[in-house]
């Protein structure tokens, strides 16, 4: 991610600050607190941001997210790179509607390896654009939160947020 095409922008959400990069072809990565910044995106993020028309969106459809005022997000969403399976699993994520969850063994089924939940949950830790492509909605096939990049605490309150799970006691 070390080109000069690439900006940065942040946001500050209920989880914390985000950290969002794009290219002139779409948002490439978010980062949710308690993601540490690798090298490369810290210098793109010391560089300072300018005018990006996509960030720029992109941040605005991230406050209307966090506002409940959006359910779905228009802004392109490019993630770079992933395997072949990993883009598959990306793809379907996106498919999970706003406010529902699926499990990491109904993924995989639908993928036609119905042994392959830990592939699925490993594809989907690698997911480099959390919320606009929504790995946070898969859970446990007994209804448990299990795995999530930057934490249980975040998946928790954006499950919440969507009206996904019960609030915590």
């Amino acid at each position: 991610m070390n080109t000069p095409d690439i900006q940065a922008a942040s946001i500050i959400s209920p989880l914390g600050r985000l950290i969002l990069f794009a290219d002139q072809d779409g948002i490439a990565r978010i980062i949710l607190p308690g993601t540490p910044l690798r090298k490369d995106e810290q210098r793109i993020l010391d560089r300072g941001a300018g005018n990006h028309p996509v960030l720029e969106r992109c941040c605005r459809e991230l406050e209307e997210y966090f506002a409940g005022k959006r359910r779905l997000f228009s802004v392109p969403a490019r993630p770079p790179g992933g395997t072949l399976f990993q883009r598959q699993v990306w793809q379907l994520l996106v498919r999970i509607p706003y406010g529902r969850t699926a499990s990491y063994g109904a993924l995989a089924e639908v993928l036609g390896n119905k042994k392959a939940a830990r592939a699925v949950g490993r594809a989907a830790n690698a997911n480099p654009i959390p919320i606009l492509v929504p790995c946070h909605r898969l859970i446990g096939r007994d209804g448990s939160l299990t795995g999530f990049a930057s934490g249980l605490a975040n998946k928790s309150w954006l499950l919440e947020h969507e009206h996904a799970l019960p609030p915590a006691s």
